[in-house]
């Protein structure tokens, strides 16, 4: 969910930018060791159940048009039968019989498929007096706006990373997927930050209404005979590809919000493709759905379900999707009540997020940030990705630590001269696709200096790289425009202090606007590249 973001620990080499994200973070949540357990259980178990239904429905479309197929040699074969001559009548009329067998609603065919198997297949089974058309259609507008919007910040996300570098691309495979690429501005600076903290707080505000939209149509997900025609198969398909979709983005992302890493792959690559499964999918889905949801919303008034009590609670009237129980039982609760429990745990769910990502004293409500409340001190600056995560040595940083800038020629320096350069501040954010960001005064030498130095006076973008041995962030391809803001630099202090080693000592770049796997840490080597 993470920007969609549209953007993993120990089972991924390099899951965790050199600039940013961590395997083991240094705190947790207090809700992490629930979601921890939860995660073993549930993972394989949604895994399982995914590829459980698109089974289901693979076999019932195959068994329809295997029925239609046979159905129609059999048609064919009697008649050619018939021609042949007196001799072969009987088997002739064999043969029709058969057919009639497999077409006619006596059929054993017809009778299973008209008949549907115990439990939630049957509409008995469904007697909440709640649901029907205009909840479901009213829920469905919720959302079609909610996950517009994060579809669009998880897009946005991807595309801060610059993938068309070639340094920064980790879905090469994903070539029709860049068609909207463009080069990410580094103005306004806190432009990534505010497109995270949208993605993220609104993904967990939308979680609720996400699992009562669900409820809200579980009797048609166990209609049967679960395909009638071509029209209701596409439509199941669209399901299977949203339904499947947020939950495995909002899955994934809620685990990626507190850094645990349980999947055995790539988060940034499978929520791009998990999102873009998704996105399909709500296309057709609302194609094929919008005049019902308008219908469905015209069919009450809003403002009088909201003054409606639970003693005046009714059914809806009957639909022709069928959400409306057939023999609905008496209310439990409201329609409001029902709306207000959604909307509350949603304003919740968003009020324990953002914290993280507004700062100030607001960050002291951050109850779902990884690190707690750690972060909530005053000058205390997180850290994803530490110095001893990555093996960083006293010799990689001790006086043999060398900065190579290589353009037209080659450059080495020491940290101190390094520091004997013009030196610049600026006060920048630093935002992870997690959702957390942070704000501080940086000091050091402007990039664009260093490419001069270089000899390079017009640079068309760079390639900066870490001591990190291993990792998919170790290095970062930047961009002319990063290159030459005047903002962005190599670090040497924060805050007034030295960088300690966990914030990337000796030296880090800071580059406005970007993504935290792209303020690479513990710099060595930049290579500057002339505009062609």
């Amino acid at each position: 969910m993470a920007s969609f973001g549209f953007m993993t620990g120990k089972r991924e080499a390099g899951r965790r930018d050199a600039g940013g994200r961590q395997d083991e973070p240094p705190g947790r949540s207090r809700l992490t060791g629930v979601l921890a357990a939860a995660a073993r259980t549930a993972f394989p178990a949604v895994l399982a159940a995914v590829t459980a239904v698109l089974a289901a429905v693979t076999a019932v479309l195959a068994a329809v048009a295997a029925r239609r197929r046979v159905r129609g040699l059999l048609r064919r074969t009697a008649g050619l039968l018939k021609n042949t001559g007196d001799l072969l009548d009987p088997a002739a009329a064999a043969l029709e019989r058969l057919t009639v067998l497999l077409s006619h609603p006596g059929g054993r065919v017809s009778r299973a498929l008209g008949h549907p198997p115990p439990g939630p297949f049957r509409p008995s089974t469904w007697r909440s007096p709640l649901r029907g058309r205009w909840l479901t259609s009213l829920l469905g507008l919720v959302l079609l706006g909610g996950l517009t919007v994060m579809a669009v910040t998880g897009l946005l996300s991807y595309a801060s990373y610059d993938p068309r570098l070639p340094g920064n691309d980790q879905t090469p495979g994903a070539h029709l997927l860049k068609f909207y690429l463009f080069s990410w501005p580094t103005n306004p600076t806190w432009l990534y930050r505010a497109n995270q903290g949208v993605h993220v707080t609104l993904g967990l505000a939308l979680l609720p209404v996400v699992l009562t939209k669900l409820w809200s149509v579980l009797p048609r997900l166990f209609s049967w005979p679960p395909v009638r025609s071509a029209a209701q198969a596409l439509e199941r398909l669209s399901l299977i590809m949203v339904v499947g979709g947020v939950l495995f983005e909002f899955a994934t992302g809620i685990l990626d919000i507190q850094n645990f890493y349980v999947f055995p792959f790539s988060f940034y690559t499978g929520h791009l493709y998990g999102a873009w499964v998704f996105i399909a999918g709500l296309v057709i889905h609302v194609i094929l759905k919008f005049p019902h949801m308008r219908a469905g919303l015209r069919s009450r008034s809003l403002r009088r379900e909201l003054r409606t009590p639970l003693s005046q609670t009714r059914p809806e009237d009957p639909d022709p999707a069928g959400l409306r129980a057939p023999d609905p039982g008496p209310p439990t609760i409201s329609r409001r009540g029902l709306l207000a429990a959604v909307g509350g745990g949603s304003l919740t769910l968003a009020a324990l997020e953002v914290g993280q990502s507004v700062g100030g004293w607001t960050r002291r409500t951050a109850l779902f940030a990884p690190r707690g409340l750690s972060a909530a001190r005053p000058g205390v600056l997180p850290v994803n990705r530490t110095a001893a995560a990555i093996g960083l040595t006293d010799t990689d940083v001790g006086p043999a630590y060398r900065l190579v800038l290589i353009g037209s020629r080659q450059v080495t320096l020491t940290r101190a001269q390094v520091a004997a350069l013009p030196q610049q501040s600026a006060v920048l954010p630093i935002a992870c696709v997690e959702g957390w960001s942070a704000a501080a005064a940086w000091s050091g030498v402007r990039l664009a200096d260093l490419a001069r130095l270089a000899g390079v006076p017009h640079p068309g973008g760079a390639r900066v790289e870490s001591i990190e041995r291993q990792g998919s962030f170790k290095t970062a391809d930047l961009s002319a425009a990063q290159v030459n803001d005047r903002r962005s630099m190599l670090a040497l202090r924060v805050d007034g202090a030295d960088l300690s080693r966990d914030h990337g000592y000796p030296a880090r770049t800071i580059i406005p606007a970007a993504p935290g796997v792209h303020n690479t840490k513990w710099v060595n080597k930049i290579t500057f590249t002339e505009q062609a």
